[in-house]
């Protein structure tokens, strides 16, 4: 049984429901041994304190998002391990940037996202308006994708397909070789990928990343881990039976884990599951 989330959301953002803590009662309820609580990072590429009010904290509040993450850490032990993350956006040319905005904080781990793609988030309905040969920007999204993982500062790679939400569907043999070059790099960047449930509630059929695509990173020996990308916290765990149907037909037997920016497998106990 999966017992873990490492991709939660609240408040603080600015498009999620709920306190921090609502997320930590929520995981107990539901039996995790672990619950990460990953909020979005400010927009530091953008001047001013809150650049995109219903997107990211504001920068003034991220050593508050940090210690109250703390406090329910310490208040919580012996009952749930609560994991410091932080979703961050990867912006090519700002590395240094946020590196230095990151820098101060004991996180357990880190998540790395690509949302933004010629300067338009690919949720963003208008990034695809007119749009009639999708492939330029599907071929950048994984260009950047592999760059965040190269980066160095990421311990997680988020929701990897997601360029498909609201994009025109590609041809799979176009879109296939940028989705397996992106996952080499991930593996000799040496990140982990998480298999996040939203894909579910945006796109129905599939996780973020794909069936094919969580079946190449086991055989290339890319670590997984689950994440809901719960913004509510009624959708911690989202997901979770299916996934675990999932890795049992593909034969994935572990998750990673992090806690003080070092990732350890935790072994899922074999169920028998019909498909």
């Amino acid at each position: 049984m999966i017992a873990i989330d490492y991709h939660t959301h609240h408040v603080r953002c600015g498009h999620a429901q709920g306190q921090i803590e609502d997320y930590i009662k929520q995981a107990l309820a539901l039996g995790l041994s672990e619950i990460g609580i990953s909020d979005h990072a400010p927009i530091n590429w953008q001047d001013g304190d809150d650049p995109m009010p219903d997107i990211a904290m504001p920068k003034a509040e991220l050593p508050a998002y940090v210690d109250e993450v703390l406090q329910l850490k310490a208040r919580y032990a012996g009952r749930i391990a609560v994991r410091l993350g932080l979703e961050v956006d990867y912006i090519e040319g700002a590395e240094a940037a946020c590196a230095a905005m990151l820098a101060p904080y004991p996180f357990d781990y880190l998540i790395g996202s690509v949302h933004y793609v010629y300067g338009r988030n690919v949720y963003d309905t208008q990034l695809w308006d007119g749009v009639r040969d999708p492939m330029p920007i599907y071929a950048e999204y994984y260009r950047l994708l592999a760059k965040s993982a190269q980066c160095g500062m990421f311990d997680i790679i988020a929701h990897s397909t997601a360029v498909i939400a609201f994009a025109p569907k590609p041809i799979p043999q176009a879109v296939e070789p940028l989705q397996d070059a992106a996952l080499a790099a991930l593996r000799e960047a040496d990140v982990c990928v998480e298999i996040n449930t939203s894909g579910y509630r945006k796109v129905g059929a599939e996780p973020f990343p794909s069936e094919r695509m969580i079946a190449l990173a086991r055989e290339l020996g890319i670590p997984l881990t689950f994440s809901s990308d719960a913004h509510r916290p009624s959708e911690v765990a989202h997901g979770r039976d299916r996934v675990e149907a999932l890795l049992s037909k593909l034969g994935v037997t572990e998750l990673a884990r992090f806690e003080s920016r070092q990732r350890a497998m935790l072994s899922l106990t074999p169920r028998i599951f019909h498909l």
